[in-house]
């Protein structure tokens, strides 16, 4: 079985790939000035009429029982699920705690499930995320850390963004830089379009804080990959 900074350092081909074809990003999802303008139930109103055009340019006939309702369905999917992650009020309220216990070593959340989109495909992209803090005084309520991943996975994104994004919300919501963030996911624009590769995950990695010193990274990399 091949170590785990081995692993880490030969996913940087795959990055390497999807950066060259798609370029650099910013740390902030790319949204218009007046991207919350418009109420939730106009966008799947919108969303609805739009995707019914694209069904009937495919030449599916939105007639049909199995199809008729799926401009809605689709719509609906996209503002109140997949994509609600682009609106700041859906932000997860956040509960912490006094370190009353004086605990001073990482706590580490592993196996959270990442269920995003690629924003240059809009197809799924699916893994796992392993997050970590070492408390400043606060500790969050366990779920809360699920919840942030969650938040942030729910809009179009791309996977290097999505790890850094992450690593905010925990160190701002914490009052910490001490934070590390593990993404291994599967990309189904790499699975099921172009190269077709099923089996190559890609892997993204951002420490901060006590954790860029190399023994603190070591045993979060040693605790959170099984």
């Amino acid at each position: 079985m091949k170590d785990i900074e081995t692993a880490l350092s030969e996913s940087e081909d795959l990055l390497d790939l999807i950066r060259q074809e798609h370029g650099a990003h910013s740390a902030d999802t790319p949204l218009k000035p007046d991207a919350f303008a418009i109420d939730d139930e106009t966008k799947i109103e919108l969303i609805e009429k739009h995707f019914g055009a694209i069904m009937n340019i495919l030449g599916l006939d939105i007639t049909d029982d199995s199809l008729k309702e799926t401009p809605k369905r689709v719509a609906k999917m996209y503002v109140n699920e997949i994509f609600s992650g682009l609106n700041p009020a859906n932000k997860p309220d956040i509960t912490l705690f006094d370190n009353k216990y004086s605990y001073q070593q990482m706590l580490i959340e592993r196996n959270i499930a990442v269920k995003s989109n690629c924003e240059h495909h809009f197809v799924p992209i699916i893994g796992k995320a392993h997050v970590a803090y070492i408390s400043n005084g606060k500790v969050i309520g366990l779920s809360k850390l699920n919840r942030l991943v969650q938040y942030c996975s729910r809009r179009p994104q791309v996977q290097e963004r999505l790890t850094i994004q992450i690593a905010d919300e925990i160190g701002k919501a914490l009052g910490t830089e001490d934070v590390a963030v593990m993404i291994d996911a599967y990309h189904h624009c790499v699975s099921s379009r172009g190269v077709q590769d099923p089996d190559s995950s890609t892997v993204t990695t951002e420490f901060r804080g006590k954790f860029t010193e190399q023994e603190t990274r070591s045993e979060f990399l040693k605790l959170a990959v099984k």
